[in-house]
């Protein structure tokens, strides 16, 4: 099984608003860019998206060591998706997981690969995360080119 670095992150200008997603994919020697984003949308949907993204990208299963600065994302992956599963996509409280579309595209992409998540501080210098925070921007600032 391959192992490959995943850097993501969302943004968002406004919240709702324009947002972004960026990714940073490092295997070896190689690195690929992704980046994309939306009209209206909110930021932990970009950092769910940003994921998916991300794990749409491998072409076979592999080993990820997948890097966020979101624990919205961290958290969710592992240690609220057991219990939202349990409960039909539920939370504690009864009510619908929020973003349970993205969470439940996400989970079975995870069905493929073996993550490890990881969390970082946002905007502390990481340079994983600084680009991957680049790319979300980026992904804001060209979204009508991407949607072409």
């Amino acid at each position: 099984m391959s192992d490959v670095e995943v850097f993501t992150d969302g943004a968002c200008r406004g919240n709702p608003g324009p947002g972004g997603w960026g990714v940073l994919l490092r295997y070896g020697d190689h690195q690929r860019e992704l980046y994309g984003g939306e009209d209206y949308t909110t930021n932990n949907r970009m950092e769910l998206m940003a994921a998916i993204q991300a794990l749409e990208a491998l072409k076979r299963p592999c080993s990820v060591a997948l890097t966020t600065d979101s624990q919205y994302l961290r958290k969710g992956m592992t240690e609220w998706m057991a219990a939202w599963k349990r409960r039909g996509w539920r939370t504690a409280s009864k009510k619908p997981v929020q973003n349970a579309d993205l969470w439940q595209r996400l989970d079975a992409l995870c069905q493929h690969h073996e993550v490890s998540w990881y969390w970082v501080r946002g905007h502390e210098g990481h340079n994983g995360n600084e680009k991957a925070d680049e790319l979300a921007n980026r992904g804001i600032d060209e979204r009508d080119v991407n949607d072409v």
